[in-house]
């Protein structure tokens, strides 16, 4: 008999190991040998999902924006979404490429052997889901923890708000052109959860790009928008008469502030604090 369980443990252990398979926002499964360690990121977001999930070390190249955390600053740099070096990407040897969705390049590293896993948050539902997904592919136990947190933070701010600023009618600037952030992208669910009401519509999509004169009918009680993208804003065409810049009711987000809020990530708790600063200080009462 212990012939016999000794010649099954030695015949359990030469078995392969099951493959991990993952399937990403293409609907394209992903399958690996083994849980990868070496990969590049080229969405700031899914960097910071990495490192949040205690995996930083597996990191060997990101793209131009990623800069959170601080470690990542260090790792060689690979172009970005739109323009990605593959050249550079394929000279680091990854394990897996991740992506987002919308960005050039899978075909072309997929056509060269790399595996690639497209990833695009746009909503709370789909970040946690990318937690799920990212901390299933690096075998990380209980990923969602970490969506629990940030979850249990973004109430936390929700509460720390007076009564008096709730239902005040908010712009969100994510970029010049302008684009919005719409109340069914991340960012209009925070603000949502706020309490806060979004003047764009939900049948424009998560992030659309407005005409400048769809704000000024809008007429919002408060504008939230990067320092970057807000020199021009009395310069825009009617943009001198809203009550928003009359009043100073503006929120000027530094740099380090916009990454926050713009990256549907480990820091959206951080985010909702933001928000709920800029609306207890300047919301409508």
């Amino acid at each position: 008999m212990r012939k016999f369980l000794a010649c099954l443990f030695l015949l359990c252990c030469a078995l392969p190991a099951a493959a991990l398979q993952v399937t990403d926002d293409r609907g394209v499964t992903l399958t690996l040998p083994r849980p990868p360690q070496r990969i590049v990121s080229l969405l700031p977001s899914l960097t910071e999902t990495v490192c949040e999930l205690g995996e930083c070390g597996r990191l060997v190249g990101v793209d131009r924006y990623s800069n959170f955390p601080a470690a990542v600053r260090a790792l060689p740099r690979v172009g970005g979404g739109i323009d990605p070096s593959i050249e550079a990407i394929v000279a680091l040897k990854p394990d897996v490429v991740l992506i987002a969705r919308s960005a050039r390049g899978a075909e072309r590293l997929e056509s060269l052997g790399l595996k690639v896993l497209a990833l695009e948050p746009q909503t709370s539902a789909d970040a946690r889901r990318v937690f799920g997904v990212i901390g299933q592919l690096l075998e990380v136990p209980d990923p969602l923890r970490i969506w629990r947190a940030i979850d249990a933070g973004v109430a936390a701010a929700a509460q720390s708000l007076p009564p008096a600023v709730r239902r005040t009618r908010v712009y969100f600037e994510v970029g010049h052109g302008p684009y919005a952030a719409g109340p069914t992208s991340f960012i209009g669910e925070l603000l949502q959860r706020l309490g806060a009401r979004n003047v764009v519509p939900r049948e424009l999509g998560p992030f659309p790009l407005l005409n400048p004169e769809f704000v000024v009918r809008a007429d919002p009680d408060l504008i939230m928008i990067g320092e970057r993208d807000a020199l021009d804003l009395r310069q825009r065409p009617g943009w001198a008469g809203l009550r928003a810049l009359r009043e100073d009711r503006v929120c000027l987000f530094t740099p380090d502030e916009a990454d926050v809020l713009v990256r549907p990530g480990p820091r959206m708790a951080e985010a909702a604090r933001l928000l709920a600063r800029c609306i207890a200080a300047k919301g409508r009462r």
